[in-house]
């Protein structure tokens, strides 16, 4: 399992990692985390990373499809972690920290 602390604008988005699952939860709504199902997508961030979903009615479940193949595709939490970190990098969000399973928070 790992978790990064990332922080936008004024909150702060904790996106935990288990085998293939990845769950986000942030400030606003306490410790609830979500698949990436629950939150809401932009469509905007989403035509970016996948312009050919422009026009398409059912963008965000292709998204989201797309989204489970991509992290099903690293072999190690780490790799998905990395994934993760760079891509939210591209939309504002600021990497803190990240917690490996048994070992302690390091800064980012």
């Amino acid at each position: 399992m790992i978790e990064i602390l990332f922080q936008f604008v004024n909150e702060l988005i904790l996106v935990k990692i288990v085998g293939n699952s990845v769950l986000f939860g942030n400030t606003n709504y306490g410790a609830q985390m979500a698949p990436i199902e629950g939150l809401k997508l932009d469509k905007s961030g989403v035509l970016k990373e996948f312009p050919d979903l422009s026009g398409d009615a059912d963008w965000r479940k292709k998204a989201i499809s797309r989204f489970k193949e991509k992290i099903k595709s690293y072999p190690t939490e780490r790799m998905k972690a990395d994934y993760i970190i760079d891509d939210l990098k591209k939309f504002g969000y600021i990497p803190t920290k990240i917690q490996i399973s048994g070992r302690r928070p390091q800064s980012l």
